[in-house]
């Protein structure tokens, strides 16, 4: 019996592999099992790490955020954080992001502050005339 040498469709599966792994250096780039191994785990990495991306970019601004917020309590005699200013900012339903106040907080720190001086005399003095 002869032997078949397998057709046009395997020919083509291969060099859509072997397309994928041609930044890869070495054998994962040249050698078909271990293209789809790397090929796996790449895709594994892509998917995790896109994940991992938006974790990484939320604690990026909150740190920025709290950094800005922490600069100004010097000259507040109350210790104003991160977590007392989003409070805030849901108890006078201000719907900014993370990312914005962040984008504001590099750009403009003013705003910011003004943002910040706002939700804290609004609430808090509310509180102290009991309004509230």
């Amino acid at each position: 019996m002869t032997r078949i040498r397998r057709g046009y469709m395997a020919r083509r599966r291969r060099t859509k592999i072997r397309l994928f792994a041609s930044s890869f250096r070495g054998a994962r780039s040249r050698l078909t099992r271990t293209i789809t191994q790397q090929k796996i785990r790449a895709l594994v990495s892509a998917h995790r790490d896109r994940d991992s991306k938006k974790r990484n970019f939320r604690r990026l601004w909150i740190i920025r955020i709290n950094a800005i917020i922490h600069e100004r309590v010097v000259e507040r005699a109350v210790s104003y954080s991160y977590s007392r200013l989003i409070h805030d900012l849901y108890k006078r339903q201000l719907l900014l992001n993370r990312k914005i106040l962040a984008q504001i907080a590099i750009s403009n720190r003013n705003c910011l502050y003004m943002i910040s001086n706002e939700s804290y005399k609004e609430v808090y003095c509310k509180e102290s005339s009991g309004i509230i």
